[in-house]
């Protein structure tokens, strides 16, 4: 990959991590909810999914699943029910007022093993836009000519460096946010705001995807 073709890359890539989405809220709702350092493995979890969709697309298989409509409206399905699922659960998580004392006290528990990596990794991957994402970026910067593994050499560490620095922003803006607590009432309807988002996402995906089946 030449370098004029590594920064239009290095580009695209920026924008797709850093467009808020599904992603991008739940690592803010983590860091509001745990602190930076335990929502962590929310980050962790989206970079597993992105090595494994990287590997994926290198061997061909997301093509294949968006060449299917079937298979990419099931994947849109299964998507939108979980979104709304955690948006409901946020929603009513928020009821709990979180006033500096209990930012502090939130702070010292620690989540259940597997409670912050396996949602993360559920919500990166029933994702369509990872889908799409991913697709674009081999349609259009991988050369035909050039050997699959030599290019992935490339894009691979800059995709994953570039997808760990944006989460972690949205994690540490979501912690942030949770210290400052910014008052227990705005508090409150932030983390509810939080979860109309997921709601919001879960909605237009379902509905993009009955729209799909009737044309």
């Amino acid at each position: 990959m030449s370098l004029d073709a590594w920064i239009i890359f290095a580009l695209f890539w920026i924008v797709f991590v850093t467009t808020p989405g599904p992603n991008a809220v739940n690592c803010i709702t983590n860091g509001m909810r745990l602190g930076f350092r335990r929502a962590l493995p929310g980050v962790a979890a989206i970079l597993c999914q992105a090595a494994l969709f990287l590997t994926l697309s290198a061997l061909g298989i997301t093509a294949l699943i968006a060449s299917s409509p079937e298979a990419f409206r099931a994947l849109q399905l299964m998507g939108a029910g979980f979104l709304i699922y955690l948006g409901i659960r946020t929603w009513r998580g928020a009821r709990i007022a979180r006033t500096p004392a209990r930012v502090e006290e939130r702070l010292r528990l620690r989540p259940r093993p597997g409670s912050v990596f396996w949602p993360a990794f559920a919500i990166a991957t029933i994702n369509p836009k990872s889908v799409a994402g991913y697709l674009a970026a081999f349609s259009q910067f991988v050369q035909p000519g050039v050997p699959i593994w030599d290019q992935m050499s490339v894009i691979a560490p800059t995709a994953l460096t570039l997808t760990a620095l944006s989460y972690m922003g949205f994690t540490a803006l979501g912690a942030g946010l949770g210290r400052a607590a910014l008052g227990a009432v705005f508090n409150v309807w932030l983390r509810r705001g939080l979860g109309a988002c997921f709601i919001l996402y879960g909605a237009l995906l379902g509905s993009a995807s009955v729209s799909m089946a009737r044309s």
